[in-house]
């Protein structure tokens, strides 16, 4: 199994974090290679809804990683599974206060199949560690935005 987690404190309220989390529109913002979302079953920042992602594939086909909501816990958690594309991983933000500012972990793991393991593990390993990190963009995107709205 493939894992990769990180975390940061923002400064800002756990609701104004998870707010924005919830919309997989805010995703281009703050995911590198992520140009758009779009909603493509369910209710908007429900658990059940799917998204479809529109990535950047410079040199390579395109591939799916629609993903579905599976558990969000106003404030505090959202979980996503993804459904489609060579990898599915499962994933989710996960928040709590600290004073006026929000903890928040992102976790992501993988199990590819059996077929080729050896061979795809290190890379998916690699890749997630990549996809986690740019949590600090996030906590970037998010105090810059509070800055903005206090000025």
């Amino acid at each position: 199994m493939a894992y990769a987690e990180n975390d940061v404190v923002i400064q800002r309220d756990a609701m104004s974090v998870y707010t924005f989390l919830l919309d997989p529109v805010n995703l281009p913002l703050w995911r590198e290679g992520v140009r758009s979302v779009e909603l493509i079953a369910g209710a908007g920042g429900s658990q059940g809804a799917v998204y479809r992602p529109h990535l950047d594939h410079t040199g390579h086909r395109q591939s799916a990683a629609d993903f579905e909501l599976t558990v969000t816990r106003p404030g505090a958690e959202i979980q996503f599974q993804v459904l489609a594309g060579p990898v599915r991983p499962h994933g989710g933000y996960y928040l709590s206060s600290e004073g006026t500012s929000t903890r928040v972990r992102f976790a992501l793991q993988c199990r590819p199949g059996a077929a080729g393991l050896l061979l795809v593990l290190p890379k998916v390993r690699r890749a997630l560690k990549t996809q986690v990190a740019q949590l600090e963009r996030l906590k970037t995107v998010l105090e810059k935005e509070q800055q903005r709205a206090a000025a």
